[in-house]
């Protein structure tokens, strides 16, 4: 995101100064004007053309940052129009902050969806042992976790899911819009290309930089009981060792890199189709999300089945190729879509939520950095007519 700087010029009368008849000046020796003896005299106050004729000067100073403070909106004004005062917060440190939140909310709000999907992806590698059935259903697991651990086992592993989102949607996020500048071509546009770069990019950072948050909170998820997370960290390094904390790397980057490079993507390019007038309903923004959510979800799901199962405990598979055979032998096609529909239910919303704010607070700021402007142009344009009268 680019926030463009234009130059301004401020023209002021400036008291006790005559125009000069000289109305242009000229030099073969390609000097400055200002160094040339012939033009001017060495107080840099008045001069001579060369012909005996005398004249005076002024220069003109431009000064960005001094008048953007000179000008600045007073406390007054401020509280006259509330919007601007979100101006003087700096854009990408807003930015970042709001994709924190919204992605706090949304997990929180689908928290039972994704405990659900959680047991019906990993059900039949966590039972392999047992010689019971290989999948569960959706009313099953449902039943299940209220029987065992009751309503509040729903929301199970959420706590460690916040702490990780709240950067990771942040970090996913922030990256994203600075990744688009990176991908941008030199007629400073962003190609289709350079969208799915930019997405994939940042999908991977924020998967990297938060993946043992992730990790904890599937274990936490599956695992029965009611361990807390740092007992269950503190079992995984001694049991398993700091690698443990990375277990499923691998497919995770892979799966969550064409996962936000076509989500994002699609939702850029789809709300870019529409109208301006449209592009600033929350509701466009709405189906927006839920179209790209939807395709990126069914492109990209057999992959995260694969990661689950590979953060597991006691899992079977060493690669992802192992898994991937181990799953078809085990369940065929449809195993890699198990948990798909508690997915659904939970990443349409949650991605809608988490884009749809983000777009919202993005026109918030667009908004109020122009009331912002407004009211310093109106604040030059009464001082320079304090100074013409």
């Amino acid at each position: 995101m680019r926030e463009e700087k234009k130059p301004v010029i401020v023209w002021r009368n400036i008291g006790q100064l005559e125009a000069s008849d000289r109305r242009s000046f000229s030099t073969t020796d390609c000097q400055p004007l200002w160094n040339s003896n012939k033009r001017f005299g060495a107080s840099g106050g008045s001069g001579s053309d060369g012909n005996g004729s005398s004249f005076t000067f002024a220069g003109i100073t431009v000064v960005e940052k001094r008048n953007r403070k000179e000008f600045a909106p007073t406390p007054a004004q401020l509280l006259k129009h509330p919007l601007s005062v979100l101006a003087l917060v700096h854009r990408e440190a807003t930015l970042f902050v709001a994709a924190a939140v919204s992605g706090a909310v949304a997990k929180t709000a689908t928290a039972p969806l994704e405990r659900i999907k959680l047991l019906m992806q990993t059900h039949g590698a966590r039972i392999a042992q047992e010689g019971a059935k290989k999948s569960i259903g959706f009313i099953e697991a449902v039943a299940t976790i209220i029987k065992v651990e009751g309503v509040r086992g729903l929301w199970k592993g959420n706590f460690p899911q916040v702490i990780r989102i709240i950067p990771y949607s942040a970090i996913q996020l922030f990256a994203y819009e600075n990744f688009k500048n990176f991908f941008r071509g030199e007629d400073d546009k962003l190609s289709v290309i350079g969208r799915l770069a930019a997405g994939a990019c940042a999908g991977m950072t924020s998967t990297f930089l938060t993946y043992p948050l992730d990790v904890l909170r599937l274990r936490m998820a599956v695992d029965p009981g009611f361990r807390t997370a740092s007992e269950i960290a503190l079992s995984m390094l001694r049991e398993e060792g700091i690698t443990s904390y990375y277990s499923g790397l691998g497919p995770s980057l892979f799966g969550i890199a064409p996962y936000i490079a076509v989500n994002f993507c699609i939702f850029d390019l789809v709300k870019k189709s529409f109208p301006e007038e449209a592009q600033r309903r929350t509701q466009t923004s709405l189906f927006t999300a839920l179209l790209s959510a939807s395709l990126a979800t069914l492109m990209c799901y057999p992959l995260d089945t694969v990661r689950r199962q590979m953060q597991m405990k006691g899992t079977p598979y060493n690669t992802v190729l192992d898994a991937f055979a181990g799953i078809w032998a085990g369940d065929g096609f449809i195993g890699f879509y198990r948990g798909l529909l508690p997915n659904f239910l939970k990443n349409l919303p949650s991605s809608s939520i988490k884009l749809t704010t983000y777009d919202f607070v993005k026109r918030l700021v667009e908004t109020s950095e122009n009331e912002y402007q407004r009211i310093i142009e109106e604040n030059r344009e009464e001082h320079n007519q304090k100074f013409s009268d």
